[in-house]
């Protein structure tokens, strides 16, 4: 997979999604598509994006029974994506049933790429141990739970930047560590707690990130990009 930068589109609807995207001339940006925008337009949207020329991650975070999982991804890989998701605490019967039915699902065009959200970065060591009531470090359930998403069949995971040199070290180099909460050095973490810069995120190893507030929330999306995407390809050469 090329080292990418994913725009969170995380828009009530297409109107608004077709503005943004418009407005400020992110021409086959790579995107990410979310839970707010496909609950609201359904597969339609991800048709319209990719007829834009746009790359989709699709992060629907799918949790449930492996028999459920396997026939949605099934539907999901007719849809043309690039990436998908389940959640790694699903089980490893569940990562496996998500894999086999993104295989049995590619009709002539190629597989999506299978990701396993590890501890979503809102989360910190105060909720695993107290709320969660895991006895364990952060850093270490992400790498445990990259290790048994790789073993049952993912292509990579979703975790912090800050995970992504144990996790590399775990899993290999060819495993992807595709990560959110970025954020530009003078935006706002928001609820994010294990937030990053480009820079920061390819240091440790990341293969491609994924940014929302930090560009569709600024004052000048285009250019927020465009410095972030400068950030991580200068960070790429050096």
């Amino acid at each position: 997979m090329d080292n990418s930068i994913y725009i969170a589109l995380d828009f009530p609807d297409w109107h608004e999604t077709e503005q943004f995207l418009s407005r400020h001339r992110f021409t086959q940006a790579p995107v990410k598509v979310g839970m707010e925008l496909f609950y609201r337009e359904g597969p339609d949207v991800i048709k319209r994006l990719n007829d834009r020329g746009h790359a989709v991650f699709l992060d629907l975070k799918l949790h449930d029974i492996p028999t459920t999982i396997y026939k949605a991804m099934k539907n999901i890989a007719k849809l043309n994506v690039v990436l998908t998701n389940v959640h790694g605490l699903g089980g490893s019967e569940m990562v496996k049933a998500a894999k086999q039915g993104l295989l049995d699902g590619t009709e002539g065009q190629q597989t999506p790429k299978l990701l396993a959200v590890t501890l979503l970065t809102s989360i910190d060591q105060t909720v695993v141990n107290h709320e969660l009531q895991i006895p364990n470090t952060l850093e270490n359930i992400v790498v445990d739970l990259a290790k048994l998403a790789q073993n049952n069949g993912a292509d990579g995971v979703v975790c912090s930047a800050h995970e992504a040199p144990k996790l590399k070290a775990a899993c290999g180099q060819s495993f992807l560590a595709v990560t959110p909460g970025i954020r530009l050095t003078d935006t706002a973490s928001n609820d994010q707690k294990r937030v990053a810069t480009p820079a920061f995120a390819k240091e440790k190893g990341a293969d491609a990130l994924v940014i929302g507030r930090s560009i569709t929330a600024a004052n000048d999306p285009k250019a927020n990009y465009l410095a972030a995407l400068k950030e991580w390809q200068d960070d790429k050469l050096s």
